[in-house]
């Protein structure tokens, strides 16, 4: 990223609307950015910008907007340019969005076991805002397509206070509650006397 003025910067990567969120796509240089954004938009999501976003301070948000000279265009590696206004429809491209979401796409190894349970999230620090980020892994096989929008759904509930790691945790211990608390019968039902 390169700031041009404390509150602006331009960021690499793909800036999408998502499930109505603003999805930053960011990683190294060849890793899919632009391939997973064509494969949201032709979901029916929304391309804002690709390659390079200008992200301004909007009060106490960060908003992500297309220079204007790449509005509507996406590069794709083995396609090359592509108009995605005129391939997708006028619906495809929205000028602007509130970034509400940071996903990575250069994690690298094997989950942790926690990681296993709450995934790969943190925050980034972005003109001075703290963005929620969540790391995804780069594999063959993975739809990040259906990763992102599961992500952006759990985020919304999140956001809404319900997490689900935490609903399985609760819901684990209380079913070892009441183990501990139920009697064990002995099944006598094969003994001989």
């Amino acid at each position: 990223m390169t700031a041009a003025s404390a509150a602006s910067l331009t960021g690499h990567g793909v800036f999408l609307e998502v499930e109505g969120l603003g999805i930053y796509l960011r990683g190294a240089s060849g890793v899919g950015k632009s391939e997973l954004g064509l494969e949201l938009v032709s979901r029916g999501h929304k391309l804002i910008a690709d390659d390079a976003i200008e992200f301004i301070r909007a009060d106490s948000s960060v908003v992500g907007r297309c220079p204007a000279l790449l509005e509507g265009f996406i590069e794709v590696r083995g396609l090359g340019i592509l108009n995605v206004r005129r391939v997708f429809g006028d619906a495809a491209v929205v000028p602007s969005a509130a970034l509400d979401l940071i996903i990575d796409l250069g994690v690298r190894g094997d989950p942790t076991p926690d990681e296993r349970l709450y995934g790969r999230r943190g925050r980034s620090l972005m003109l001075g805002i703290a963005i929620d980020e969540i790391s995804l892994p780069r594999r063959v096989g993975h739809n990040l397509a259906v990763l992102v929008e599961a992500a952006c759904r759990d985020h919304r509930l999140r956001q809404a206070g319900y997490n689900a790691c935490d609903d399985l945790v609760a819901r684990q211990a209380r079913a070892m509650q009441h183990a501990a608390e139920t009697p064990h019968q002995t099944d006598t039902s094969s003994e001989h006397t």
